[in-house]
C-alpha cells in the first residue's frame, strides 16, 4: 500500500510570535495561549496533550493524556502509577510534553521531570470524578495484556455492586505527576514555512533565557 503525500500544502498565516513581545516567565505565555485558544478557537479538548517517555525496553513512545491543571510550578496529570508510563517515570523521570492546536496553527514543546504530587492533592481530584471514571480507575490494570473487554465489563460490574451506596477511595496506585518544565518551545506557523518558534531554557539562577530558533 503506498500514498504520495508531497501536495499536501497549507500556507500559515494566522499569527506570529516576536521576541519583543513575549513575557519573561513562559508559564504566562502558556497561560496566555491556552485560555486564546480555549476561547477562540473551535478545538476539541484544548487540554490534550501528548506526553512522551523513555519506555523499559529502551524506545520513546508518545501517548495522549489529558492536562487537569497547570500553575507556576508545572503542568499535572492523572493516571495508574503501575501503567507502562508510569513505570517508564519511575525508571526516567524525564519526560516530554506537547501541545498542538491546529486551529490556530500553534505548537508548544515542553521538556521536564515528572514527580508525585502531594497524596491529599491526588485524592481531591479523585473525589471530584464522575463515580464511574472512579470505578473504571479501580477495574483496570492499566498496560496490562487482557484477554477481552467482556472481563473488563464484569469487574466494573463487580465493583459497582461491592460500592453501592459507599464513597470510593482512591487507589493508591492512581495519582497524578506534575511535570516540571525545565525548556518550552513555543511555535507559531507563518507564511513560506518559516515559523515564528521561540525557546525558554532554565537557568542555574532560575531566570529563563529566551531565544528565537530557525524554523
Amino acid at each position: 500500500m503506498e500514498k504520495d503525500l508531497s501536495n499536501y500544502r497549507k500556507s500559515y498565516e494566522k499569527g506570529e510570535l516576536l521576541l519583543n513581545n513575549v513575557p519573561e516567565n513562559p508559564m504566562e505565555l502558556f497561560r496566555d495561549w491556552f485560555v486564546e485558544v480555549d476561547t477562540h478557537f473551535n478545538v476539541d479538548e484544548t487540554n490534550a496533550m501528548t506526553i512522551s517517555t523513555l519506555g523499559l525496553d529502551g524506545y520513546p513512545k508518545n501517548r495522549v493524556v489529558l492536562l487537569k491543571k497547570y500553575t507556576h510550578e508545572g503542568f499535572i496529570f492523572y493516571t495508574n502509577y503501575n501503567s507502562e508510563k508510569g513505570k517508564a517515570i519511575a525508571a526516567n523521570p524525564n519526560v516530554c510534553l506537547s501541545f498542538f492546536w491546529h486551529a490556530a496553527e500553534r505548537q508548544i514543546i515542553i521538556k521536564g521531570k515528572a514527580e508525585k504530587i502531594l497524596e491529599n492533592l491526588s485524592d481531591g481530584y479523585f473525589e471530584s470524578r464522575p463515580r464511574g471514571s472512579q470505578l473504571g480507575a479501580m477495574a483496570s490494570n492499566q498496560s496490562e495484556v487482557v484477554k477481552n473487554r467482556s472481563i473488563l465489563e464484569s469487574k466494573l460490574r463487580e465493583l459497582e455492586i461491592k460500592y453501592e451506596g459507599q464513597t470510593i477511595e482512591r487507589p493508591k496506585n492512581w495519582g497524578g505527576y506534575i511535570i516540571r518544565p525545565e525548556e518550552l518551545e513555543f511555535w507559531q506557523g507563518r507564511p513560506n514555512r518559516l515559523h515564528d518558534r521561540i525557546r525558554y531554557k532554565l537557568q542555574k539562577d532560575y531566570n529563563w533565557k529566551i531565544e528565537r530558533l530557525e524554523p
